[in-house]
């Protein structure tokens, strides 16, 4: 059985797709179908069942999924063990982060971790942090640096680097513009907030709600560059990293609203890291004492 196979399978029974998967594993779908055929004949039975443009798992297909799950782990983690016993700093170093810290936080990480590690061939891999995370659940990612849950699930364990303060923010136009507001006043305007399903976006409905207040929200976007520059233009109010306010945008000061997400890493505490992981992960520590 060979291991190329085992993640062809499994890279196409997370995604649910043919297609998806050859992107996944950077493969052509014929690749990726001959690698499926060669291992449907090697167990003697099929992996999945394709109705239209549904993929999904027969009775078999979810038997293995487990298990190749397992089989990988354990070549991985003896690679890692063995290449961690020389000590040497090298080889490739692949995470995923969200594209606002790859924007904001990352560059002076990247540069140090460089300087100090030119031998170490990064791969770095944009997620939303939601994603991320569950990518490094399913071990698919060593290790994630993203916007922090308000709480972990399963084997997960995290490192706090950043507190990011939000702040309310308007274009300057807004009627509520360069001053202070209640927050009654505020969801009187349409607002432009992060997608449901985000961390970010938990947390500011959580806010509100404490307060018995909802937005009347008119948009919604995972991308939070985007955001500010639909708030900026007078598409409406949001609340976002505070970092972010500059002359395009104006913060207004809300009674009683004072919101912080966490920003960090997120590993599995199941799986070894490489020497190149403990040393990104320590120059990550340094910021945090």
């Amino acid at each position: 059985m060979e291991f190329n196979s085992l993640k062809a399978f499994i890279a196409v029974a997370e995604s649910g797709s043919f297609t998806a998967a050859s992107e996944r594993l950077f493969l052509t779908q014929p690749a990726i179908s001959k690698r499926i055929a060669a291992l449907e004949e090697e167990l003697g039975a099929s992996l999945f069942d394709r109705i239209g443009r549904a993929t999904t798992l027969t009775e078999a297909g979810q038997t293995l999924l487990p298990r190749a799950r397992r089989i990988l782990d354990e070549v991985q983690e003896s690679r890692r063990a063995i290449t961690n016993l020389s000590g040497e700093i090298g080889g490739e170093l692949s995470f995923g982060t969200s594209h606002h810290i790859g924007l904001h936080r990352l560059p002076p990480i990247l540069r140090a971790f460089n300087q100090a590690h030119p031998q170490v061939e990064l791969g770095i891999h944009f997620y939303d942090s939601e994603e991320a995370c569950r990518e490094v659940g399913h071990g698919n990612l060593a290790l994630a640096l993203i916007t922090l849950p308000g709480r972990l699930e399963g084997p997960l364990e995290q490192l706090v680097v950043w507190d990011d303060p939000l702040a309310v923010i308007v274009a300057h136009g807004h009627p509520l513009a360069g001053g202070r507001a209640t927050l009654g006043a505020l969801v009187e305007y349409p607002a432009i907030f992060p997608a449901k399903n985000t961390y970010t976006r938990q947390l500011i409905d959580q806010a509100l709600q404490q307060h018995g207040v909802s937005a009347q929200v008119r948009l919604a976007t995972n991308y939070l560059e985007t955001i500010k520059m639909m708030v900026s233009v007078g598409l409406g109010w949001s609340i976002l990293p505070r970092s972010m306010v500059d002359r395009d945008v104006t913060e207004v000061t809300v009674k009683g609203l004072a919101l912080s997400r966490q920003l960090g890493v997120v590993t599995h505490r199941q799986r070894s890291l490489t020497n190149a992981a403990q040393a990104f992960i320590a120059l990550l520590r340094e910021g945090t004492t």
